[in-house]
C-alpha cells in the first residue's frame, strides 16, 4: 500500500507541478488509503475552501489553478465578472478544452485574509468561508452544513457554528496546514501572539513587494484603530451612570 501511495503521489505531484511543494514519500502512519475519517475530511474540505479564496482552486475548474506566475493567465476580470480559465485535458495528458468561464467564487483581491476573533473586515476568513459553503452547496442548506462542519471540528456548548469555526481558524487551521504540508506551508501566517490580538493569511504564490505593507497599513492599523475606539466607548461606560453590571462587563 505504502509503495502504491508513493507512486500516485508522484504521478499527481507531476500533473500539477507542485515538485517544489511537495514529495512522494510517505511515513507509515501517513498512509491514506483507509476508511473514510469525518473529521479529517472536513479539515480538508476547510484547506480547499482556502485555497479557493486565494486563487489556487476554484469549484469551476479542476485541479490546480494558481501557483505562481502571470496572475491575469489564470484569472481576470472582464465586463464587470471574474473568469478562471478552464484547462480539460484528455486521457492522454493533451489539451482538449481550454477556455474562460464564470468563477462562482471569486478569490481575495489582495493576497491577504485577516483571522480575528470579530469580523472586522469584508474579506474576514469567516465570512468568505460561509459564502464559499453557500456556493458551492447552495444557500438553503448553508446552515444545516454550517452546523455539520462545526459539529465535526469540536463545538462547544452554546456555540453558534460561525462562533466554532471561527475559534478553529484562530486556534487550529494553521497547525493543521503546517503538517499537511510536512512544515512546508503555502499559505503563511502573520500572527500578533497568543492573545489572538491580529492574524492574517497570505498565499506563499502570490506574495509580492507590498504584501507586508498591504498587511500593516490596510489590516493591522486599521484594527488597532478599531480596538482604540472600542476600548474608548468602554472606558465611558466605566465613567458613567450605568449600572454596576454594565460597568463590570466593561471592564
Amino acid at each position: 500500500l505504502k509503495a502504491n501511495e508513493e507512486e500516485l503521489n508522484r504521478i499527481f505531484i507531476d500533473i500539477y507541478g507542485l515538485q517544489d511543494e511537495l514529495t512522494p514519500e510517505e511515513e507509515d502512519r501517513d498512509v491514506t488509503i483507509r476508511k473514510a475519517d469525518r473529521v479529517r475530511d472536513i479539515k480538508s474540505f476547510i484547506s480547499y475552501a482556502v485555497g479557493c479564496m486565494f486563487g489556487r482552486y476554484s469549484i469551476d475548474a479542476d485541479g490546480l489553478i494558481y501557483a505562481g506566475g502571470e496572475w491575469n493567465d489564470k484569472w481576470k476580470m472582464e465586463d464587470g465578472k471574474c473568469k478562471v480559465r478552464k484547462i480539460v485535458k484528455d486521457d492522454n495528458r493533451n489539451i482538449a478544452e481550454d477556455t474562460w468561464v464564470g468563477a462562482a467564487f471569486v478569490p481575495d483581491g489582495d493576497d491577504v485574509i485577516p483571522v480575528t476573533d470579530e469580523e472586522y473586515f469584508s474579506d474576514d476568513i469567516v465570512s468568505r468561508f460561509v459564502e464559499f459553503v453557500k456556493v458551492a452547496f447552495r444557500e438553503g442548506t448553508l446552515e444545516e452544513n454550517l452546523d455539520y462542519i462545526a459539529e465535526t471540528i469540536g463545538r462547544r456548548p452554546k456555540e453558534t457554528s460561525r462562533q466554532s469555526i471561527r475559534r478553529y481558524f484562530l486556534k487550529d487551521f494553521y497547525k493543521d496546514h503546517v503538517r499537511m504540508y510536512k512544515k512546508r506551508p503555502i499559505y503563511w501566517l502573520f500572527d500578533s501572539g497568543k492573545d489572538d490580538g491580529f492574524k492574517a493569511l497570505i498565499y506563499m504564490h502570490r506574495y509580492d513587494e507590498f504584501t507586508v505593507s498591504r498587511v500593516r497599513t490596510d489590516y493591522l492599523h486599521k484594527l488597532q484603530r478599531m480596538y482604540e475606539a472600542e476600548y474608548g466607548r468602554l472606558d465611558i461606560v466605566i465613567e458613567s451612570d450605568a449600572s454596576e453590571r454594565e460597568k463590570a462587563k466593561a471592564r
